[in-house]
């Protein structure tokens, strides 16, 4: 149908199909469910809308609903905040179009990266849109990979994640974590869907992996805000370290990322190990 908002159709759907009938206080009718989720008439009566409301909606018509039916579609379908977020974004792209600027190359300024220097053993990294790598610290190059020797269209965190073999190697939990990558961009791309640099990098991706658009047409989305990730280093071996995310005030469209390890653990001795090889390497490379 033209003129029809095809990607909040899509999710809509999607979400509705990953609804626990039993979990979501709905009387039983007795009815035989053929197919998994709520039917449309049970998001409606949940969210206090109509039936004929919510289709229409579903099948992405350009209406324009209140912040509160967005909110009570939300909890009738059970999203998360990275969800509701989501949601908020599609449905704004079709109420209230609007002309978007042109967004140039992103920059690092000066005092960040003097904030990545000065944190000395702890892995750091910034990620921009579409999870490119804007800078990293020498730790972080020395536990993932040096993104700054990298081709520039290269330094993408996704890329890395699904084209790049020694990502798949690096990563013990590589589908969880290549997962929750997937479903970062697909939270990014909602904000902006006119983004050509985002649109040539899910196109590209979805070519060239099967993964990736086997978890991109699930379209689930997921805010990484903490978390952890184990690895198999080459030079330290196996260790797990936790993550935080910070985004940077006046620049909402950068988060940096912190990894440590639990005090005390093999973990930690693994990254003062590294951080110890790393420091030689570069006393090395200064002695020449």
């Amino acid at each position: 149908m033209a003129g029809t908002n095809r990607e909040l159709a899509d999710f809509l759907r999607r979400a509705r199909s990953q609804v626990d009938p039993s979990r979501a206080g709905l009387p039983s009718d007795g009815r035989v469910r053929r197919v998994p989720g709520l039917r449309r008439e049970e998001v409606a009566f949940l969210a206090g809308v109509s039936t004929d409301y919510y289709a229409r909606l579903e099948q992405g018509r350009r209406i324009t609903p209140s912040p509160t039916v967005v909110e009570a579609v939300g909890r009738a379908l059970g999203l998360d905040d990275a969800g509701r977020a989501h949601l908020r974004d599609l449905i704004g792209i079709t109420a209230a179009p609007v002309l978007r600027r042109t967004r140039g190359v992103q920059r690092v300024r000066p005092g960040l990266y003097q904030l990545l220097d000065a944190l000395d053993g702890e892995p750091a990294l910034v990620l921009g849109r579409r999870t490119d790598v804007l800078a990293a610290n020498t730790m972080a190059k020395a536990l993932f990979t040096d993104f700054d020797r990298l081709p520039s269209r290269r330094r993408n965190y996704a890329r890395w994640m699904f084209l790049d073999d020694e990502a798949r190697s690096l990563f013990v939990d590589w589908d969880v974590q290549a997962r929750a990558a997937v479903e970062s961009l697909r939270l990014d791309a909602g904000r902006d869907p006119d983004d050509q640099a985002t649109v040539a990098l899910i196109a590209d991706l979805r070519e060239h992996s099967r993964e990736f658009a086997h978890w991109w047409e699930q379209h689930r989305v997921h805010q990484r805000t903490h978390g952890s990730k184990r690895l198999r280093h080459p030079l330290v071996g196996e260790l797990t370290v936790e993550y935080e995310t910070l985004s940077l005030p006046g620049d909402p469209d950068t988060t940096l990322f912190v990894y440590t390890a639990e005090a005390g653990s093999s973990s930690e001795r693994a990254l003062d190990l590294l951080a110890s090889w790393t420091a030689e390497s570069l006393t090395g490379r200064r002695g020449h």
